[in-house]
């Protein structure tokens, strides 16, 4: 995995991460990372990538790690930057993964590039905050209708809370998450850290991007979709996984009951050979 940067016309730097290309390569595939994470993809997925010849590319959203900011971002935004990243590096048509905060950002890819990204993957995303018949908050950890409720209010209150907010809760985890990260997904430790290094500006900016219009119609997209989402997930309830297979025409959903926002990772290699049946040779 190597790092670079690519200065965009508007002069910001977006930092990104790249897998070299190897002789069985079929397919370049972005991960579009959680909230709070930096970017590069997850090295628990290598070795189900590689052996299916696919090619790893990150990259720090906006305002996290070697990103500078972007004023105002949304959700939409994604897909410019993941365009001109797939510019510099010669790649015509690509795939996209997000787990968590990454999946609308993935989802905004496939809407929005429907030329270029040939499917998607969204593990335990967000459905569209106001979406028509979706209690959005139901379901979630008070602390974290506290944080997306205060970042609703807008910048400012936003700001307040995150610095006087109390350490992580430890209950918007089940056992099966604490589990995976006390295995493979302790990967989670060297992208989390890095992410608040420089304060909380990029999960400021990601959670107000949530709860604002994404900038895309999700019952847009055309290329196949696939939700991976786990039952008894305390951050993402699977409500949001459910309302987007009804309103995405193209989506199929694999709910694992006894998962939650993180052990349901353990299921992404299968999303991979998913991912790899879709975009053939």
């Amino acid at each position: 995995m190597t790092e670079a940067d690519l200065v965009l016309d508007d002069g910001r730097t977006v930092h990104f991460h790249v897998q070299a290309p190897s002789n069985g390569d079929r397919l370049a595939v972005f991960w579009l990372h959680g909230t709070p994470n930096i970017g590069p993809p997850p090295a628990p997925l290598f070795a189900d990538a590689a052996r299916l010849g696919l090619r790893w590319i990150g990259y720090d959203r906006p305002g996290y790690g070697g990103s500078t900011p972007r004023e105002g971002r949304d959700v939409a935004s994604a897909a410019h930057d993941v365009a001109r990243i797939a510019d510099r590096l010669g790649i015509d048509r690509f795939a996209v993964v997000g787990h968590s905060g990454g999946g609308p950002h993935a989802l905004a890819c496939a809407a929005l590039l429907p030329d270029r990204v040939l499917a998607a993957v969204s593990i335990a995303g967000l459905a569209p905050y106001g979406a028509a018949g979706l209690d959005w908050f139901a379901g979630m950890r008070p602390s974290g209708v506290a944080g997306l409720r205060a970042a609703r209010a807008g910048r400012s209150e936003k700001a307040a809370y995150e610095a006087a907010s109390p350490d992580f809760d430890r209950e918007s985890f089940i056992e099966a998450d604490w589990a995976a990260l006390a295995g493979p997904w302790s990967w989670f430790d060297g992208v989390v850290g890095p992410a608040l290094a420089g304060g909380p500006g990029g999960l400021i900016d990601d959670d107000i991007a949530y709860v604002s219009p994404w900038g895309f119609d999700c019952a847009r997209i055309s290329r196949p979709v696939l939700l991976l989402h786990g039952g008894r997930d305390r951050m993402v309830p699977k409500r949001h996984a459910e309302w987007l297979a009804r309103h995405c025409p193209s989506a199929t959903l694999w709910l694992r009951p006894e998962d939650g926002h993180i052990s349901v990772l353990n299921a992404a290699p299968r999303a991979l050979e998913w991912l790899s049946e879709r975009v053939g040779d």
